[in-house]
C-alpha cells in the first residue's frame, strides 16, 4: 500500500488444514515493446526527463540516492514497470513535496505539466490493461458473522462474548489477508454454531443457565436513561435478553455498591420498577436504613428483589429502574463537579436471569418463523419439508442458489438428528452444519471455467451482491438483492445504482458508520479509554457513551443527507444530550435524549471539535499534541510522518517538567535532534488543539495562574494558523488531500484489502467524477462500486 501523501502540501517538506489459506499476489508485469505503457510521444518524454534532470537528479542518482530512487536510470517513457514508483512520484509532485522547499523548484506550469503527463500515462495503461487485483479468500470477521446470523435467522447474538477480536490490517478488521483461521478459532466456531442452532430452533431439554448483566460502576443513574426507559423513571438499566424457550425464569435485581461493598442511598425509601417488554412485573420497595450496610453484614437490602415468572421464548427487553419520586438529582457519595459536592444513589448494580424452569415448549418466535417455512402434518411429509427448509437456509447463508450436493449433505445430517430426536432436532443439526460451512464463513470467488491465467474478468452478479452487501451492511445480501443478482440484472448500471441507493437508505447501512468510521476515526477506542480520576474527576460512563454517539450521529446525518464529505471538517451542528452539553458548556439542552444542536463556537465545528476524537488522542492524565498532530496527518490527510527512530526518550515528567506548559515540554523534547525531525511535522497541528483538554473540554489555561494557552502554529513553509478554527482553514485549503484520503480508506474498507499501485487510476477516476457532484457521499460510494477493483477480478496465474 502506498502512503506517501504530501506533507509539503501542508507546508511540510521532508528531506531525504480444514480451511483454505491464501496469500495476495502483487504482480508487476514487464513492459512489452510498443505497449500502451509507452504510449506517450518521445518528444514529451524527453521534455519531462529534462525537468527531472534539472530539478531532481541531484538527489536521486549515484550509489546512495535519496529514498533509493534512481532517476538517472529511470525510463520516463515506460509507465508499466515500477508502478509504485510512478504513483509515489506523481503524488509527491502533485502535492509539491518534491523537490524539498529549500531547493530550486519548478514553476506551477511545469509542475502541472509533469503531473498530467504521469497520471495520463498511468490512466491510459489502466484502461488498456486493467488490473483489479485478486482478493484473498475472505473470512467473515466477528462483526460480519454476528450480522449474518442476525439477518439469516432474525437472531441477535453478542459476538464479543462468543468470538475473539479480529486482527487489524490497513486500519480495518475486514482485511482478508489478516483474517486467518487457527485450530482454536475453528473450535470456537463449532461451539458457537452449536449454541446458535440450539437457541434458534429451540430445545426443550436446554439446561438451566444464569446470565448476569452488570451495570458499569461509573454510570451515573441520576436521571431517565433515555427514550427506551419508562416515563417517570430514574437510573437503572435496560437489557435485551434472549429467552430460549417457553418456561419460567427467575429474574433478580441487585443494588450497586461502592468499592467497600457498602450499599449507598439507603437513607430514605426507594422503589425499583422491574418490567418485561414495558409491562410491570413487580414494584420492589427498598426500606430506609440510616445505618451503614455492607455486603455480608446481614440480610442484604436487595435480597427480596427477585421474582419467578413465566416468559414466552424470544428476545425481550428487561428494565429495572427507580421511580423518579423527587426532583432532586441523586448521585454517588462525594462526587465532585467543580466546586460542588453532590451525594447520590449509585442505583442498580445488575440484573440476573436464571432459567428455564418448567419448560413448556420451544415457543413461537420470529427466528423459528424464519427457519420453519413449512410444518409437516405427518411423518411422511417430514423429509420433504426438511428439504425445503434446508434449501432455503443454504440459499441465503451461502449467498447463492443452493446446489443439489449442498442439500444432499444437509439432508444426511437432518436424518441423523431426526433419528435421535425427531424433526426439529434434525433441522437443528443441519443448521449447525450450515453455520460452520466454509460457504458461510468465507466469501469465496471462483474463476470462470476456461479463464486464462492472469486474465481480467467481471465478477458474477452473485459475487457482486456479496461484495456490495458486506461493503454497505457488513452482512449478507437480503432477498431482494439476491433475487436481482440471480436474475442477472445487478450488473446493469441503473439497477446497480438503484440497489446502492436502496441499501444506503436501509437502517443496516449504519454498519458503514459503526465499522468504517468507527475504525477510520478511532471511535472504537472510546470504550477503552481510562481517564485519570484525579485529573478528570467528572468523567463517567454516561459521558463515555455520549462521546461515541455524538460523532456516530453526526456522520450518519452527513451520510443520510448526502452531504459533501468535506462537510465533516466544517459542519456547524452536532448532536447532544444534557450530559454532553454540560461537558461542552452549552446551555439549554436537557434530558438524556440526543438532539441536533447548532453550534455557536467555530472552534467546535467539524471533526476537530468532537470530544470523542480529542479524548482518544490524549493520554489518561494530559493532552498529547504529538498524537493529535499525527492523527490529523494520518487519518485526515493520509500523510503519516516518518516512523520514529528506535529508543526515543519519552517526555520528562519530573517536578520541574510538571511546572512547564505542554508547549514548553514539547520544545524541550524537540531540542533533541533525533526527535525534532518528526515532531516539527506533528506538534504544530497538535498545539492548535491544545485549548481542548484530555476529554475535549474547552479551557483557556492549563492551570490557575499559568496564563493563556498558546494555540498558534506555523508550518515549515511559514503558513501561520491559530487554534482549531485556524487549523480547519489550513485543512480546507488542502481539501483535495482530505477527499483523496477519505476515498482511499473507503475503498480499502470496501475491497477488504490494501490499495495497491494499480488501483490509483481508479481512485483518480472516482475523484474526477465525484468532484462534478460536489464530492457527496453517494458519488464516492457509487464511484467505488462501479470501479474496476470492485467490479472485476484477475484470474489465477497458477500461484494462487
Amino acid at each position: 500500500m502506498i502512503r506517501t501523501r504530501s506533507l509539503a502540501s501542508l507546508g511540510i517538506a521532508l528531506a531525504g488444514g480444514v480451511f483454505l489459506s491464501a496469500v495476495t499476489l502483487s504482480a508487476q508485469n514487464s513492459a512489452a515493446p510498443n505497449s500502451p505503457a509507452q504510449g506517450s510521444s518521445s518528444a514529451a518524454a524527453t521534455a519531462h526527463h529534462a525537468t527531472l534532470d534539472r530539478f531532481c537528479i541531484t538527489c536521486h542518482r549515484g550509489p546512495t540516492p535519496t529514498a533509493g530512487l534512481h532517476l538517472d536510470t529511470f525510463d520516463i517513457s515506460n509507465f508499466e514497470t515500477n508502478g509504485a514508483t510512478w504513483e509515489k512520484l506523481a503524488r509527491k509532485l502533485r502535492n509539491r513535496e518534491m523537490p524539498p522547499a529549500d531547493m530550486r523548484r519548478p514553476d506551477e506550469a511545469t509542475y502541472k505539466s509533469l503531473v498530467e503527463y504521469i497520471e495520463t500515462g498511468r490512466d491510459r495503461l489502466a484502461e488498456a490493461k486493467p488490473n483489479p487485483g485478486r482478493p484473498t479468500l475472505h473470512r467473515l470477521n466477528r462483526t460480519e458473522y454476528g450480522n449474518a446470523v442476525r439477518d439469516l435467522l432474525a437472531l441477535e447474538i453478542d459476538v464479543a462474548d462468543l468470538l475473539p477480536a479480529d486482527d487489524i490490517g490497513y486500519g480495518f478488521d475486514n482485511i482478508g489477508d489478516v483474517l486467518q483461521v487457527s485450530p482454536v478459532l475453528l473450535e470456537r466456531y463449532l461451539s458457537v454454531a452449536r449454541k446458535i442452532s440450539r437457541t434458534a430452533v429451540g430445545d426443550p431439554t436446554i439446561p438451566v443457565s444464569y446470565q448476569t448483566y452488570e451495570v458499569p460502576h461509573r454510570l451515573v443513574q441520576d436521571d431517565r436513561l433515555g427514550e427506551d426507559a419508562p416515563v417517570g423513571s430514574r437510573g437503572g438499566t435496560i437489557v435485551r435478553h434472549l429467552f430460549p424457550v417457553d418456561g419460567e425464569y427467575e429474574i433478580s435485581v441487585s443494588l450497586a455498591r461502592n468499592r467497600d461493598d457498602e450499599y449507598l442511598g439507603l437513607q430514605r425509601e426507594r422503589k425499583v420498577d422491574l418490567r418485561l417488554d414495558d409491562q410491570r412485573l413487580q414494584l420492589f420497595t427498598i426500606a430506609a436504613n440510616p445505618k451503614k450496610v455492607v455486603l455480608g453484614g446481614g440480610t442484604p437490602p436487595d435480597a427480596h428483589m427477585k421474582i419467578r415468572v413465566p416468559v414466552k421464548a424470544g428476545t425481550r427487553e428487561l428494565a429495572a429502574t427507580f421511580l423518579k419520586d423527587t426532583l432532586i438529582k441523586e448521585g454517588i457519595i462525594d462526587r465532585i463537579r467543580g466546586d460542588d459536592v453532590l451525594t447520590y444513589f449509585e442505583g442498580v448494580g445488575s440484573i440476573t436471569v436464571a432459567g428455564p424452569f418448567n419448560v413448556q415448549g420451544s415457543g413461537n418466535t420470529v427466528t423459528r418463523d424464519r427457519i420453519f417455512i413449512c410444518h409437516p402434518s405427518a411423518a411422511a411429509e417430514q423429509e420433504a419439508c426438511a428439504n425445503k427448509i434446508l434449501a432455503n437456509l443454504a440459499h441465503r447463508a451461502y449467498r447463492r442458489p443452493a446446489r443439489p450436493d449442498d442439500v444432499t449433505q444437509l439432508l444426511a445430517l437432518y436424518k441423523t438428528g431426526a433419528q435421535n430426536g425427531g424433526f426439529e432436532p434434525g433441522v437443528r443439526l443441519a443448521l449447525q452444519k450450515i453455520l460452520v460451512s466454509p460457504d458461510f464463513l468465507f466469501r469465496a470467488e471462483v474463476d470462470p471455467s476456461g479463464a486464462a491465467p492472469g486474465t481480467v474478468y467481471k465478477v458474477s452478479d452473485i459475487e457482486l451482491a456479496s461484495r456490495l452487501s458486506f461493503f454497505l451492511w457488513s452482512s449478507i445480501p437480503d432477498d431482494q438483492l439476491l433475487a436481482v443478482a440471480e436474475s442477472g440484472r445487478l450488473s446493469d448500471p441503473s439497477v446497480l445504482q438503484g440497489q446502492v441507493k436502496r441499501m444506503l437508505a436501509d437502517p443496516r447501512s449504519r454498519a458503514l458508520v459503526k465499522n468504517f468510521a468507527g475504525q477510520w476515526l478511532y471511535l472504537r477506542n472510546i470504550a477503552r479509554i481510562s481517564p485519570d480520576q484525579t485529573t478528570f474527576p467528572n468523567f463517567d460512563d454516561n459521558l463515555r457513551g455520549a462521546l461515541a454517539k455524538e460523532t456516530e450521529l453526526l456522520i450518519e446525518s452527513q451520510l443520510r443527507e448526502d452531504r459533501p464529505v468535506t462537510d465533516l471538517l466544517t459542519t456547524d451542528y452536532t448532536f447532544l444530550n444534557e450530559r454532553l452539553a454540560e461537558h461542552y458548556g452549552i446551555k439549554g439542552v436537557y434530558g438524556s435524549e440526543f438532539r441536533r444542536v447548532k453550534l455557536e463556537d467555530p472552534n467546535r465545528y467539524g471533526l476537530l471539535g468532537q470530544a470523542s476524537i480529542l479524548a482518544v488522542t490524549s493520554y489518561p492524565n494530559r493532552t498529547a499534541p504529538t498524537i493529535r498532530g499525527k492523527w490529523v496527518l494520518e487519518q485526515l490527510l493520509g500523510s503519516p510522518p516518518p516512523p520514529p527512530p528506535p529508543n526515543v526518550p519519552s517526555l520528562k515528567d519530573d517536578s520541574t517538567a510538571q511546572q512547564m506548559t505542554m508547549r514548553q515540554r514539547m520544545e524541550q523534547h524537540r531540542a533533541n535532534p533525533t526527535c525534532a525531525a518528526c515532531h516539527r511535522l506533528m506538534d504544530p497541528l497538535g498545539f492548535a488543539l491544545e485549548n481542548f483538554d484530555g476529554l475535549g473540554n474547552w479551557r483557556v489555561s492549563t492551570a490557575p495562574g499559568s496564563g493563556p494557552i498558546d494555540a498558534s502554529g506555523t508550518t515549515p513553509d511559514g503558513t501561520a494558523f491559530n487554534g482549531p478554527a485556524g487549523l480547519r482553514d489550513v485543512l480546507m485549503k488542502k481539501q483535495d488531500m482530505f477527499v483523496e484520503n477519505f476515498t482511499e480508506r473507503l475503498m480499502t474498507y470496501a475491497l477488504g484489502r490494501g490499495v495497491e499501485e494499480y488501483d490509483y487510476a481508479a481512485l483518480r477516476k472516482i475523484s474526477r467524477e465525484a468532484a462534478a457532484d460536489n464530492q457527496k457521499w453517494s458519488s464516492i460510494i457509487l464511484g467505488i462500486v462501479k470501479s474496476t477493483p470492485f467490479r472485476m477480478r484477475r484470474a489465477s496465474d497458477g500461484n494462487f
